[in-house]
């Protein structure tokens, strides 16, 4: 998943741990989210859009999905 949670931190000069303490994580929890390691459960995620004022849809989300490559299929002679 793609996140903005760092981007938001640092707009507000808070550090991993400050954005840790105020979503009640550890500062691990906090850089896991940030670098792609963890996505945060649906009730933390609430918790981190309400604390930056956005929806959740603004701050996560989902990566693309690479194609996938058309098998060709045919039939058995």
């Amino acid at each position: 998943m793609i996140n903005r949670v760092r981007e938001l931190r640092a707009d507000r000069g808070w550090s991993q741990a400050d954005l840790a303490e105020r979503l009640d994580v550890s500062r691990q929890t906090v850089n896991a989210i940030e670098t792609g390691k963890y996505d945060p459960s649906l009730p933390l995620a609430f918790k981190i859009a309400r604390l930056f004022g956005l929806s959740i849809e603004s701050i996560f989300e989902p990566e693309p999905q690479a194609a996938t490559p058309m098998v060709s299929r045919h039939p058995m002679e």
